[in-house]
This record gives structure tokens, sequence and C-alpha cells, in this order.
């Protein structure tokens, strides 16, 4: 039986001849020597790290148990280690992009645009850098699902995602909004570059030979591209103002007759490409959305 020592356990007292049995962690001064104790110390106290998910704290401590090991001449030790610590930084590495990707398109997911685009306003804050976000919907996609079934319109999206993406420049990315709907953000562009951006992928939508994919089908997309120098007004644009700006600028290339990329110079909204030279569309007045 082990006795109470101030309401906690102790430990049994020793039998004659027994040597002493220490707690798991706990090694003998030679072993804290040699520098093998501090290395299972190590290995132990990174174990548990990487049980929480403290990935880095337990890499350090990885690293420290390797050195021990290589200083008392067991190399077979360290590079196991090596590997494991590899493997540990690997699979986080992959369970955290996942969890960040949409699991149909394999674009970014809602997460990670409220949390990189807030990240990207902060980091911009107060200087000249631009930044762009475009809010995509398809054209009258539930027709496509309703004429050819969901699986080719899940099909769809995945060809229209991969069609955003192309040619996009460095540190912009495709996320997932919603449903039918997608944001480009682009950081670091003027807002001419961001309309030629998104007009060039408006089109690239539209000359896709969709027919190949089933007969008949024609997708087109339509597109609010609102622009923001984060140094300009008394205060710092949200995220979610830019995302409101993107969608009243949608809702104006919707009714300006779909299949159109609608922009803000100034106080008037205009529309890009050939659709700026479509007849009877009040884009202003639709922006009022």
């Amino acid at each position: 039986m082990t006795g109470l020592r101030g309401g906690f356990a102790g430990p049994e007292p020793l039998r004659e001849g027994e040597p002493p049995v220490l707690p798991p962690g706990r090694r003998t001064r030679q072993d804290l020597a040699n520098g093998t104790g501090m290395a299972d110390l190590h290995e132990s106290i990174a174990s548990l790290l990487a049980s929480r998910g403290q990935w880095r704290q337990a890499y350090h401590h990885l690293r420290s148990a390797m050195d021990l090991r290589s200083s008392v001449d067991v190399p077979k030790v360290p590079e196991q280690l090596r590997h494991e610590v590899n493997r540990l930084r690997r699979e986080h590495a992959e369970a955290r992009e996942q969890s960040l990707r949409d699991s149909l398109t394999a674009s970014y997911n809602r997460r990670y645009l409220d949390e990189r685009l807030a990240d990207l306003l902060t980091e911009h804050a107060g200087s000249d850098a631009g930044l762009a976000v475009a809010l995509v919907d398809l054209d009258w996609f539930k027709q496509v699902n309703d004429t050819y079934g969901h699986l080719l319109g899940d099909r769809v999206l995945q060809r229209v995602v991969d069609l955003l993406q192309e040619a996009l420049p460095s540190g912009a990315f495709c996320a997932r909004y919603g449903g039918e709907e997608f944001v480009l953000v682009l950081p670091d562009v003027d807002p001419a570059g961001a309309v030629a951006i998104c007009e060039t992928a408006r089109s690239r939508v539209e000359r896709f030979p969709w027919s190949q994919m089933a007969p008949g089908l024609r997708v087109t997309v339509s597109v609010g591209v609102a622009h923001e120098h984060t140094a300009s007004g008394p205060a710092p644009i949200s995220a979610e103002q830019q995302l409101i700006s993107a969608d009243a600028l949608l809702y104006a290339a919707k009714q300006s007759g779909r299949n159109a990329v609608a922009h803000r110079i100034g106080s008037d909204v205009r529309l890009a490409g050939i659709a700026a030279e479509r007849r009877g569309t009040h884009p202003r007045e639709a922006a009022g959305y």
C-alpha cells in the first residue's frame, strides 16, 4: 500500500537489496551527465507537445534530443527521430491544408478566405498597395443542375474553378464563397489590372468548349470587382465592406444581362470588355443594390 503525505500518495518503501524505481521522466545523475537522460527527457516533452498539436515546440525538443544522442555516439537514433519529426510536420501540414480547402472544387474555402483576406488588409494597411476582391457567380446555374443533373453540375463547378485559377498572379487565390459563388482575391494590383484579370477569366469561361461535356451546355459567369487602396480614407476598409462592395457590383453585372464584369470608376459603375457595348443597360442604377 502507498502512504499518504499531505493528501498525496507517496512511493512504497524499498525492499532490501532492490534498486530504486524512478518515476517516468526521471533519470539518474549518471544518465544526465552522459546526455542520454536529457535526450529521453526531450523526447518525452516532444511527444507531449505533439499530442497537443504544438508541433513547432515539439520539433525543437526533438532536435535537442538528436544533438544529445549524437554526442554519445548513437547515430541511428537521431536519424529515426529526424524521420519522425518530418512525418509529424508533413501530416500536420496536410491536415491543415485539407481543413482550408473546399472538398468539391479544391479551391480554398470560406474559412481560409476570411482569415487570409483579413490578414492581407492588415498587412497592406497604410501602404500604397492595392487590393482587389472579385465576386464571381455562375449564370443560370440552377438550370444547369435541373437540365443535366447535379453530378454534371459538380463537374462544371470544378472546371470553372480551374479556369478562374488559370494564370492568376503571384499571391492571388480563389475561394468558394458558397454554392456557385467564388471570390478572387488579387493583392498588389491596380484597378485596371484587376479588371483585366477578371475580364480575361470571364472570357476564358465563356470560350471553353462546354458542349464537349454535354450537348447544348453553355456556361458563363458574372463578376463584380471591388478595388481599394488600403492607404486611402480615414480608416482602413474591412473585409466585410469590400465583399459587400463586390456583391453590389456583381448585382450590376447581373442586371446588365449577365456574362459581364462590373467595376467602379469614381462614382460610376462600368462594364468591362464587350459587355460595355451593350445597349439599354444602366449599371449605375443597378449598383444601388
